[in-house]
C-alpha cells in the first residue's frame, strides 16, 4: 500500500513541477499547427517546386534543410524533458518510500548506527540528486522553449521562399522557355547542353583532380546529366591557394557565360548562386564535410 502510495505521490510531484510547461505547450499546440506535419507538406510543396523549376532551387533547399534541422533539435529536446520529468518523478518516490531521517532522529535512533549513516547519506545523495535534476529541467525548458521558436520561424522562412518563388513564376517560365528542355542523349548519358559546357570548361582550364557529371541513381542533376562536379582537390580536402583561385575564375566564368550557354546554378565554397532566384551568392549552412559543403569542387547545373 506504502509503495502504491509513495509512486502515485511521485508522479503527482513530478508533474506539479512541470505543469506551466506542459500546459504551455497544450495551448500552443491548440493554436497552431503540429510543427512536424506542416514541415511534411511544406517538404511536399517544395519538392514540387522542385520539380517544377526543373531542378533543384538552392535556396528553398537551403531553407528546408534549416527548418528540418531546428524541428529535429526542438523534437529531441522535448523528449529529453519528458525524461527529465520521469526521472524526478523516480527521486522523489524513493524519497518518500526511504523517509527523512534528520539530527533529532539521529539522537533516538535504536538501532544500527552503521544503518543511521547510511540511511543519512542516501537521503543526503537523494537530496543532491534532485536539485541536480531540478536545475536540469529548469535548464531544458529554456532549451525546448527556445528550439521551438527558432523551429517555428524557419518554417515561416520556408514558406515565405515558396511564396516569393510562386510570385515569380512568370520570370522563372519564362527563363525555362528561353532555354528549352533537353533530356539525355548520347552513350555519356549527359544532355547536349551539358556536354557543351563541359567542354568549354575543359578547354577554358586545366583540371588537374578531374571531374565527374553523370552518377546514376542520383535524385538531382547529377543524374538527370545536367550538371558537373570540377575538382579542386582531392581526397576531401581543402584547396590549395592556387587550386581555389582556379575555382573562383571557374564560378565567375560560369556566372558571366550563363546567360549564354544556360547555366541554371552554381554551388562553390558553402555558397550557392541560383539564376532562378536572381539574389546573388548566398552562404549555404554546413552539411557535414568538405565535399558536402562544395569547398573541394564547383558545382555546375545546368537548365
Amino acid at each position: 500500500m506504502r509503495s502504491t502510495r509513495s509512486a502515485t505521490l511521485g508522479v503527482v510531484l513530478a508533474a506539479l513541477l512541470l505543469t506551466p510547461v506542459m500546459a504551455g505547450a497544450a495551448a500552443q499546440r491548440a493554436a497552431k499547427p503540429d510543427p512536424e506535419a506542416e514541415l511534411r507538406r511544406l517538404t511536399r510543396e517544395a519538392s514540387q517546386i522542385n520539380k517544377d523549376y526543373r531542378g533543384q532551387v538552392q535556396s528553398l533547399e537551403e531553407t528546408r534543410v534549416q527548418a528540418s534541422k531546428a524541428a529535429a533539435n526542438a523534437k529531441s529536446l522535448k523528449r529529453a524533458l519528458t525524461n527529465a520529468k520521469a526521472d524526478i518523478a523516480r527521486i522523489v518516490q524513493t524519497t518518500y518510500m526511504g523517509g527523512v531521517l534528520d539530527g533529532t532522529n539521529m539522537l533516538s535512533f535504536d538501532g544500527d548506527p552503521s544503518l543511521a549513516l547510511s540511511q543519512a547519506a542516501t537521503m543526503s545523495y537523494l537530496a543532491s540528486q534532485r536539485a541536480t535534476q531540478l536545475n536540469r529541467i529548469q535548464e531544458l525548458i529554456k532549451k525546448a522553449k527556445d528550439a521551438e521558436k527558432a523551429a517555428d520561424a524557419k518554417i515561416v522562412s520556408l514558406k515565405k521562399d515558396i511564396a516569393d518563388l510562386k510570385k515569380n513564376r512568370v520570370r522563372i517560365e519564362g527563363l525555362l522557355a528561353k532555354y528549352g528542355f533537353q533530356t539525355p542523349s548520347g552513350s555519356d548519358g549527359l544532355t547536349a547542353r551539358t556536354v557543351a559546357m563541359r567542354n568549354m570548361v575543359l578547354q577554358s582550364f586545366p583540371m588537374p583532380y578531374g571531374y565527374g557529371c553523370l552518377r546514376p541513381g542520383d535524385p538531382g542533376d547529377h543524374g538527370s546529366g545536367r550538371a558537373c562536379d570540377f575538382m579542386m582537390s582531392t581526397g576531401g580536402r581543402i584547396p590549395t591557394a592556387e587550386a581555389k583561385e582556379r575555382g573562383d575564375r571557374l564560378a565567375q566564368w560560369a556566372i558571366s557565360k550563363g546567360p549564354q550557354i544556360g547555366v541554371m546554378y552554381i554551388i562553390w565554397q558553402q555558397k550557392y548562386y541560383d539564376v532562378r532566384t536572381g539574389t546573388g551568392w548566398k552562404l549555404m549552412s554546413d552539411r557535414g564535410g568538405n565535399t558536402a559543403n562544395h569547398l573541394d569542387h564547383v558545382h555546375i547545373s545546368m537548365f
